[in-house]
């Protein structure tokens, strides 16, 4: 009987793992469309990917020319809303800023592209990612500063009241053309553009990492040579 009852339980601790590992998201699908300078086209189209029919949420930046600060369209006509106002570098007088877009239980599937116009400078530079979590409901928090030149330049706080999927953005403002920016806390580098050919480009890297728990999450980005960077944190839940 002692036997039987711990097989019971046993079979019920599983069942309830499987339970709460259904309900925590999870990092989908992710692309990077990158244009040099003076090599881009209008409209700037990322590769296709193939994403959930439903249930996941969907990140898109723009970062390039202020003059070509249009908002996302993709594929399969979601809604984006953007998360605050565009962040402008610092040096440039204005002329490059970034801008984030959420769309959260969005619709998708095969071959999902996003498309941003360029009207105000169609070859000029620009990168754009795309990033789907999926199984996620919700945005619980998102943190974005924009800290000084160093060495080490770390995010804003971001709290989770369970399992969530993190993820982190870096935009380098530096005239710099080889670059390293590598995350601490043990988030993972899922894409990044930080070789830059001699035309220049928009600096850019990209991290995710899952939580099990509820918490306050932060990332720290190592960087040579120093700069500054416009940092983002988003952590996404299932619920």
């Amino acid at each position: 009987m002692l036997i039987r009852r711990r097989a019971i339980v046993a079979l019920l601790l599983v069942g309830s793992a499987a339970a709460q590992a259904t309900d925590a998201p999870a990092l989908g699908a992710h692309t990077l469309l990158t244009h040099s300078e003076g090599m881009g086209k209008s409209p700037a189209v990322t590769e296709p990917l193939d994403t959930q029919p439903s249930g996941s949420s969907l990140i898109v930046f723009n970062g390039g020319y202020a003059s070509n600060d249009a908002r996302p369209v993709d594929s399969y006509a979601n809604r984006w809303k953007q998360l605050g106002r565009s962040v402008y570098y610092n040096g440039y007088g204005g002329s490059f800023n970034v801008s984030a877009y959420v769309a959260l239980n969005a619709k998708g599937g095969a071959q999902h592209t996003v498309r941003i116009d360029k009207p105000g400078n169609a070859g000029g530079e620009i990168s754009v990612p795309f990033i789907e979590v999926k199984q996620a409901g919700v945005l619980q928090d998102v943190a974005q500063n924009y800290p000084e030149p160093g060495l080490v330049l770390t995010s804003g706080n971001v709290t989770t009241t369970g399992p969530a999927t993190l993820v982190a953005v870096w935009w380098g403002d530096g005239g710099v053309k080889h670059m390293t920016a590598r995350p601490d806390n043990d988030f993972t580098v899922i894409d990044s553009y930080l070789l830059l050919p001699d035309n220049s480009g928009v600096q850019v890297a990209i991290a995710s990492r899952q939580v099990t728990a509820a918490g306050t999450y932060h990332v720290s980005w190592v960087g040579s040579p120093i700069q500054g960077a416009i940092l983002w944190l988003f952590a996404f839940q299932a619920k």
